[in-house]
């Protein structure tokens, strides 16, 4: 009979919240491939003169998850890091006019030598405190934006897919609709769903009913606001910044967006952004 020792060796861990699937040494060796310098172009920034959203970049995670220390956001793919690559996407929306970087304050300056001020965006960038949860930071960085823009957007900065075309277009549907507060991006779920009770499965729901939440998810300003502020002052606690504004009545609007535009969120994530990346890059060449 095998030992506990054993037993545990052979335990099937969950790759999000147990140990990474990818053991160190493969990690190591996927890490030094992704950190090779390519010499493709960046996306050019650019600022319209009626420009009037600002979207807030959220960078405050440890990076528990993904097993490095510092953080996912600062790790460099293809030379540039993580967070570049999601700040380069909005930094050629012509229609975001500001951009604000949520991150620990305590790295403020590591994140502005070496996920700003390298790549001269064009975009105007400004910086605020990361909180101990997501929402705080969120809020934080939904604070720090300038009174005069019309429209906030909040994003991922573990999500360096995006492209300018998803955001240009969840822009556009959001003011092209007069009764709408905010729009999200996503995708449909395509895998069955199951709904269990501890772990019996009590129900199989018509997954045509369920999308992936992703992000950027832009909001009107005002309302993204108040559904942050009243979800502080009541004590709630939202999975995303849509589910505030949903909370306070809100009407959001769910665009398609591709798949791939997935969140760096545990080392096994790496091979596929690093695969999708290469080849729009070496698209856009």
């Amino acid at each position: 009979m095998a030992n506990d020792n054993e037993k545990c060796s052979r335990r099937v861990t969950d790759p999000v919240s147990g140990p990474a699937v990818l053991t160190p040494p493969v990690f190591s060796a996927l890490l030094d491939d992704i950190h090779k310098t390519k010499t493709w172009h960046d996306l050019e920034g650019k600022v319209g003169k009626k420009a009037d959203v600002a979207m807030v970049i959220l960078a405050g995670g440890s990076g528990e998850r993904f097993g490095r220390s510092g953080g996912k956001q600062m790790l460099k793919i293809f030379g540039k890091p993580v967070l570049s690559w999601a700040i380069e996407a909005f930094d050629a929306v012509d229609q975001v006019a500001h951009i604000v970087i949520v991150c620990p304050e305590e790295r403020m300056s590591e994140y502005k030598a070496q996920a700003g001020d390298p790549y001269n965006f064009v975009t105007p960038i400004s910086y605020a405190n990361a909180g101990m949860i997501r929402q705080v930071s969120a809020m934080n960085g939904v604070s720090a934006v300038p009174d005069q823009f019309k429209f906030i957007g909040i994003h991922d900065g573990a999500r360096p897919l995006i492209t300018p075309d998803v955001i240009t277009h969840a822009i556009n549907v959001l003011k092209g609709s007069v009764d709408a507060d905010g729009v999200i991006v996503g995708h449909p779920a395509i895998d069955t769903m199951k709904v269990i009770d501890g772990d019996t499965v009590v129900g199989t729901p018509d997954r045509s009913m369920f999308w992936i939440a992703q992000t950027p998810q832009i909001f009107h300003a005002s309302v993204c606001k108040s559904a942050h502020s009243s979800a502080m002052s009541e004590g709630y606690i939202g999975t995303d910044d849509s589910s505030l504004v949903e909370r306070i009545g809100g009407k959001v609007l769910l665009v398609d967006a591709p798949r791939d535009n997935i969140k760096v969120t545990v080392p096994e994530d790496l091979g596929p952004v690093s695969a999708a990346l290469e080849k729009r890059l070496r698209d856009r060449d």
